[in-house]
């Protein structure tokens, strides 16, 4: 499985690019793959095929209002697991010993 992190930025269309960005998450929405929408982008999982045909998709949607965007994505293919979204995040607050919340 692998987890994708992507934000996709249409050039020369403003400062907001949150309508870009709710197009982009029906896309992914469609594509029934876990997904986790933050801040400064979006991190979806699945199989290597799968998150990069997604990544493709919502750069060409963005693409139809900008002649230009840029893309910065973070791969971390790890084989033989998943669930990888919550559980490096659970990881991560088990050993501050939270148990839920972002604080």
């Amino acid at each position: 499985m692998v987890l994708l992190e992507m934000s996709i930025v249409p050039l020369g269309q403003g400062e907001s690019v949150s309508q870009y960005v709710a197009r982009c998450v029906e896309i992914i929405e469609r594509s029934g793959l876990s997904y986790e929408l933050h801040a400064m982008g979006t991190i979806v999982e699945g199989e290597l095929g799968q998150v990069l045909d997604l990544m493709r998709q919502c750069i060409e949607e963005v693409a139809k209002s900008a002649n230009r965007v840029t893309c910065t994505a973070k791969i971390d293919y790890r084989q033989g697991v998943t669930g990888g979204i919550r559980s490096k995040v659970a990881s991560v607050r088990e050993k501050l010993g939270r148990v839920a919340g972002p604080n």
